[in-house]
């Protein structure tokens, strides 16, 4: 049974992403929906997730087909719209993502003419792994849950198609976008990963030889697990000659960025501090060629 410093965490929760959403709301449209095409509910998981020793049951976990969809009111989409999917690491789910690491307000300060997504993953969870989403087709129906709710708001047109598709997450989220990059049911034209490669190197790797305008950019820690990894690709490209470039996050300029489609940033920032400690989504997002923007 909970506990009542549960409940009240719990409500005191709601109240904050409340509040948090009510004040983006001038800016933009702010909404959930539910998907049968998100990760979970997932045969993969039935049982829960055992991880050092604690038992993350299905249901608590593992059960939430949960989308948050944030859209700039001056959203113009009537031929295309083009998505930017994030999805989180361990230990979180889709609204304390967005509040946490200030998605939103990075998003929107972009300006980009564009619809940022978060899809549920393992929600609390320490868990990589991407359930339904690792299948074959899942991502595509994904998009076109998304698209229907985006119409269902009166945000887009009924014959408006997806556009440019941008992948970007943190830590745990390299699993479920290396295996969507993989399945290659939708054209996924750039992946950004915050401290998160640490595996799955190979299929990055293929879908960055597989066309030369797909864009990677990889930023990593001393301390998040993944220089290594991060070392270890950047000598594969270098075999299969690759160009890229590999700088401190102190020397990233626009321009470096918008000239090189593989970006290594180093950080000597923590794990959990460099998505806005600089606001290294924005960066990022105002630095994106694919994507056009409102202003």
């Amino acid at each position: 049974m909970k506990s009542f410093a549960c409940y009240l965490l719990t409500f005191v929760f709601i109240l904050t992403c409340t509040n948090i959403f009510a004040q983006q709301n001038k800016d933009a449209v702010i909404f959930h929906i539910t998907s049968a095409h998100t990760s979970f509910p997932d045969t993969g998981r039935a049982s829960g997730h055992l991880y050092d020793k604690v038992l993350y049951t299905a249901a608590e976990h593992y059960n939430d087909s949960t989308i948050l969809i944030i859209t700039p009111k001056n959203l113009d989409a009537k031929k295309s719209v083009d998505l930017v999917f994030w999805f989180h690491g361990w230990h979180n789910n889709v609204d304390t993502a967005a509040i946490h690491y200030r998605l939103i307000r990075q998003f929107l300060a972009s300006g980009l003419n564009a619809v940022l997504v978060l899809a549920e993953t393992a929600k609390n969870s320490p868990d990589s792994y991407g359930g339904k989403l690792e299948y074959n087709g899942m991502f595509k129906l994904l998009v076109t849950d998304v698209m229907t709710g985006l119409w269902s708001k009166h945000l887009i047109g009924k014959t408006t198609l997806p556009g440019h598709i941008l992948l970007a997450g943190h830590s745990g989220a390299y699993r479920v976008m290396a295996r969507i990059i993989q399945n290659g049911q939708m054209s996924i034209d750039e992946a950004i990963l915050f401290d998160a490669l640490y595996a799955e190197t190979d299929k990055y790797i293929t879908w960055i030889k597989a066309d030369d305008a797909h864009r990677f950019i990889n930023i990593y820690t001393d301390h998040g697990g993944t220089d290594g990894e991060t070392k270890d690709m950047m000598k594969l490209l270098d075999t299969a000659k690759l160009a890229y470039i590999s700088t401190e996050e102190s020397l990233v300029t626009p321009k470096m960025l918008q000239q090189n489609r593989l970006v290594f940033i180093h950080s000597l920032h923590e794990h959990d501090k460099i998505i806005t400690d600089p606001d290294n989504f924005l960066l990022f997002l105002l630095n994106e060629p694919f994507l056009k923007r409102t202003r």
